[in-house]
């Protein structure tokens, strides 16, 4: 029974490569539309009442992201069923990262910012989900937990920015925002729009000072690092940045912002990158260094320049991808991803071996790879920019000859190198897991040999979607022999020096790494740990148990809160007239007067809780003398109950003398408060009953009750239709409460 139920499992996460594959497919037909320069929007209206819609909009920049998306997911899920063989929660691995490739083709779709918000955020909560897979792991909850928290907050950023976006343009629309960018440029509110949506895309996309939850996060197994952090999550902030480069993008704020950010982060990641030994860190370093090469280019006006962003975002998606899958792979068969561990894979290992120096090379570069045509865009896009060329041209130049030493070290060490012993015998991998890297790192080939079908039916239509420009697009993989070329040949023959040095700048940069103080890992470390030390602090402030201090700090707080409102506006309100009461009304009030000083005054337990239960009698009684006798049998009912279960508890704790002495000051100070609570309540009733009563509400159920919910009591009919929901809540509230009583009473009974 538990083996077929074992290969039922199997056969349905093997039947879900059905949803990538046809969701591919749907985005494959929809590329010649998008090529002719096309584009389809779909509205339903969601929240009418805040003129919210569920809007889609597919033009060719989402269905190039939708490409990627989907044709990597495929790859990624294939691959997946073989890497967790036999693991215990391989459907709850299926669910989430299928929900998650859905999310991301939502978020690339949205025309809609709430939307657009909504499938962020999914993506955020399902990539926690995915992090944190090896859930009974620290490291794997830890790096979870970090991931949430980085691109949460700036989701929440983003959240603010949209609505500001909103406020200016009166859409949330976004293809309704476009063609008043200039209002929105020229609004007081654009720096703080510009500053919100950078933070939410820098958080999503990893660049400094938030680049160090994406190394972190390599906890995950491989298909999720392949999927998420190469190819889909981390691209969800290039895609904002594109999306609302016609919206935001052109002023020197965006250009400078985005090109001093992504170089920073794009130099930086390569440096980090050569300091590993873990393949999955080097991977996730090489990762944030082309993120911010992205995020660089996507600061420029040109067309050359957001021609480099996207070709080099498809360039980057393909080698990426394969290689994180690769490093899965080498796990999987020799146990280990440690550099120094590995050699001599290519003679066990030639498929995988195929992908990873394909990848490699692709990344490098080298000619006829679709690597070396994204750097030579990268270079021309570098130098037509007027804005700081020489700051794109020189970390664009440093970052890929990096990255060009780093392919060098993935490939010559673990495949080229002397085989080294290892625990058992190493053999090539199944065909779904190898053919996923191979196909991938093929691509990379391909896409070389054919660039100009490649900016005809992809980039092309990608860049026009967000830059309306009439500059046709081509990428060709020889343009002469220009500065573009010298370029390239200069990143090779310094990544070729980098490589030949590796082993001393491995040294160099860890020694420096363990010199700095201040690091952004530890900034997040010492923020965290402050929260919790905060959050300590106020629980043994606020949180320590004295129910005495619990009422206190909500009286002061009202009355300080309440009443400066009051005072601040006391000219607003009509004269307060003291109440016109009958005798008997007015003898009420004697006798529940003298009940509360009794209650104040006296020592004697018993006298007390009698005290308290003419207090409730007597509100029981003004219920009934204005009309209310269901309201008055409620609460008699109540009190009855709370004077007995008061009674058992009070009657057993010792007296109140004693402690009544030793807290003379308290005990005036809580008086003083009770008194200022008592006249600012009473002082706001009299000044509400002193003024006409807005009966709209009042009429409102009058008509309705009987007519829309059939109900002759208004009172009924308003708890349990008008406000169904919240008396459902009141119902579980003392549902909740019988439960734990009656567990409380058979446990002392079967003690």
């Amino acid at each position: 029974m538990g083996v077929s139920l074992k290969h039922r499992t199997e056969w349905i996460v093997r039947a879900s490569c059905i949803l990538p594959l046809v969701l591919f497919l749907g985005a494959c037909a929809m590329v010649p539309a998008m090529a002719a320069g096309e584009s389809y929007r779909l509205s339903i209206s969601w929240i009418p009442a805040l003129g919210v819609n569920l809007s889609f909009m597919l033009d060719g920049l989402s269905i190039f992201f939708a490409l990627i998306i989907s044709a990597i997911g495929f790859f990624v899920t294939i691959y997946a069923v073989d890497y967790l063989h036999g693991h215990r929660d391989t459907g709850r691995f299926f669910i989430f990262l299928h929900a998650f490739m859905i999310s991301m083709l939502g978020l690339v779709t949205a025309d809609n910012v709430i939307a657009l918000f909504v499938f962020w955020e999914l993506t955020t909560i399902f990539s926690y989900l995915l992090i944190g897979f090896e859930h009974e792991e620290e490291a794997s909850r830890k790096s979870a937990r970090q991931a949430l928290l980085v691109t949460g907050a700036g989701g929440l950023a983003l959240l603010v920015g949209f609505l500001l976006l909103e406020t200016i343009s009166g859409t949330y629309e976004i293809s309704r925002m476009v063609p008043q960018a200039s209002l929105i440029g020229a609004h007081p509110l654009y720096g703080a729009v510009l500053a919100l949506i950078f933070v939410g895309a820098f958080t999503k996309s990893a660049q400094f000072p938030f680049h160090f939850w994406l190394p972190n996060a390599m906890a995950a197994p491989a298909p999720i690092s392949a999927f998420l952090h190469s190819a889909t999550m981390v691209k969800g902030g290039i895609y904002l940045l594109a999306r609302f480069h016609p919206i935001l993008g052109g002023g020197g704020a965006w250009t400078c912002t985005l090109m001093i950010i992504g170089a920073v982060t794009a130099v930086g990641g390569s440096i980090l990158a050569m300091g590993q030994s873990d393949l999955k860190k080097i991977l996730a370093y090489t990762t944030i260094t082309a993120l911010g090469i992205m995020t660089m280019f996507l600061g420029g006006k040109t067309t050359p320049s957001l021609t480099a962003a996207m070709t080099f975002l498809l360039v980057h998606s393909l080698y990426k991808s394969a290689l994180f899958l690769v490093a899965g792979i080498i796990d999987h068969q020799t146990g280990t991803r440690q550099l120094e561990k590995l050699g001599g894979l290519l003679k066990f290992m030639p498929a995988t071996a195929f992908a990873a120096v394909a990848a490699c090379l692709s990344m490098a570069g080298f000619p006829l790879f679709f690597g070396f045509i994204g750097k030579e865009i990268m270079y021309k896009g570098a130098l037509a920019e007027a804005m700081c060329p020489e700051l794109a041209a020189g970390a664009a130049v440093l970052s890929n000859a990096l990255m060009t030493a780093v392919g060098g070290i993935l490939v010559v060490r673990p495949f080229l190198g002397r085989p080294v012993g290892y625990q058992a015998p190493v053999r090539e991998t199944t065909f779904f897991m190898w053919c996923g890297p191979v196909v991938l790192g093929g691509l990379g080939i391909i896409f070389g040999i054919v660039p100009d079908l490649v900016g005809h039916w992809l980039v092309g239509p990608a860049v026009h979607a967000f830059h309306f420009s009439v500059e046709d697009i081509k990428l060709s993989l020889f343009h002469g022999i220009n500065e573009p070329l010298l370029l390239s040949i200069m990143t090779l023959t310094l990544g070729v020096g980098f490589y030949l040095a590796h082993r001393r700048l491995f040294q160099w940069i860890n020694a420096a790494a363990e010199k700095i103080p201040v690091t952004a890992d530890r900034v997040y470390d010492g923020c965290v740990g402050s929260v919790a030390r905060l959050g300590r602090l106020q629980a043994r402030i606020i949180q320590n148990g004295s129910l005495h201090r619990y009422f206190f700090i909500v009286a002061a707080t009202f009355l300080f809160a309440v009443g400066y409102g009051f005072l601040s506006r006391a000219q607003a309100f009509p004269e307060v007239m003291p109440p016109l009461l009958a005798w008997r009304e007015w003898l009420l009030v004697i006798v529940i007067s003298a009940a509360v000083i009794t209650v104040l005054v006296t020592r004697i337990l018993l006298l007390a809780i009698c005290a308290l239960g003419v207090i409730g009698a007597g509100l029981a009684i003004i219920f009934l003398t204005f009309g209310a006798p269901d309201l008055a049998l409620t609460q008699l009912l109540v009190e009855t109950l709370t004077v007995v279960i008061v009674s058992m508890i009070l009657l057993r704790l010792p007296g109140l003398g004693s402690q009544a002495r030793n807290h003379r000051g308290r005990r005036l100070f809580d008086a003083l408060l009770a008194a200022g609570t008592g006249i600012l309540v009473t002082t706001l009733l009299l000044a509400l009953l002193s003024t006409e009563m807005d009966r709209s509400i009042t009429a409102f159920f009058e008509q309705n009750s009987y007519l829309a919910a059939h109900g002759k009591n208004i009172v009924n009919v308003i708890l349990v239709d008008f406000r169904s929901m919240d008396t459902l809540g009141e119902i579980i509230v003392v549902a909740t409460a019988g439960l734990a009583g009656y567990a409380l009473i058979k446990k002392r009974g079967s003690g």
